[in-house]
């Protein structure tokens, strides 16, 4: 059903008003500043581009770590190059954004795309399009958004591969089916932290409150994705668990590809067909309000299925 939306835009930022949700659009950085629903807030900020993992003891022991850092992927700058607001149908809007994503000083980046269609029930579908420019290594660490979600948002359903955590190179014990976790059960607690937590071949995730709302992330068709109590750089830094202390925001990942695990640390690196290599990559992901006190998982898993159409 037709639902009216309204676009206005406040010096550097979009208000999109639609029934039930409000969301906020900073053209300046290119993220979403604020989002809220029903009255709850959804996102803290984001969701990014990202392509930096907390390095494994595999990557340590492998070839992998000292390009990805020699190449600056820890500590790549976002510039804004372009944002075009439309409503190119009622109910409809769309914000077209162009960024550049690179380290400082080295010539090489990642020119990149995204568009956001906000629609009037309050689903944003983000189509994400990249492309690498320059003398980058022979692998990517990952591929994905990377956004921040209030803390209370930390009961997490998911159908895909679980209950564990799950690669490329070391999901084929993970079953399918519906699973349910919060995120500190979602973190893995190696002795010296690293990327951990992951879960693979996700059709949809979904991350509420006590109260049974929250945020529904749908893959096109599917994602993987993790969520911890800590950034990426909290975990890349602590020598040990006990170094790592909880934010008062959860970082969430929602994932294109990883590169593969392997086994050097005792062994060889991923075999070749689990290597993320630096090639032009489009993927798209749909978030969306919901609320488990007014929706069935059923109705959850059928508007699912209907998203994929948006």
């Amino acid at each position: 059903d037709f639902q009216p939306i309204a676009v206005e835009e406040r010096g550097n930022d979009v208000l999109i008003k639609g029934a039930g949700f409000e969301i906020v659009f900073d053209c300046v950085h290119a993220v979403l500043s604020d989002w809220w629903s029903d009255g709850r807030k959804l996102i803290k900020s984001g969701p990014r581009l990202n392509f930096w993992r907390a390095t494994t003891d595999n990557d340590r022991s492998w070839t992998n770590a000292k390009p990805w850092r020699d190449a600056g992927l820890p500590n790549l700058r976002h510039r804004t190059d372009g944002v075009e607001v439309t409503q190119p149908a009622p109910g409809v809007a769309r914000i077209a954004v162009r960024v550049r994503i690179a380290p400082p000083i080295h010539g090489r980046a990642f020119e990149c795309d995204y568009t956001y269609t906000i629609h009037g029930n309050g689903d944003l579908l983000i189509e994400t399009h990249g492309v690498p420019r320059g003398d980058w290594p022979d692998t990517l660490p990952r591929i994905g958004l990377q956004m921040t979600i209030p803390r209370s948002l930390d009961r997490v359903s998911w159908f895909g591969r679980g209950p564990g955590e799950s690669y490329p190179d070391t999901k084929q014990a993970g079953r399918f089916g519906l699973h349910a976790r919060t995120v500190d059960e979602l973190f893995t607690p190696y002795i010296r932290p690293q990327e951990n937590g992951n879960r693979s071949d996700v059709s949809w995730v979904a991350l509420a409150d006590l109260r049974g709302a929250g945020l529904l992330a749908v893959g096109q068709p599917t994602l993987d994705f993790s969520a911890h109590r800590f950034t990426t750089a909290d975990i890349e830094e602590a020598r040990h668990t006990c170094d790592l202390v909880s934010r008062d925001e959860i970082t969430l990942n929602l994932d294109y590809r990883h590169n593969g695990i392997g086994s050097a640390s005792c062994g060889p690196g991923p075999l070749p067909q689990y290597l993320l290599r630096p090639k032009e990559f489009r993927f798209r992901v749909i978030l969306k309000p919901f609320s488990r006190d007014a929706m069935s998982w059923a109705e959850v898993r059928r508007r699912c299925a209907v998203s994929t159409e948006c």
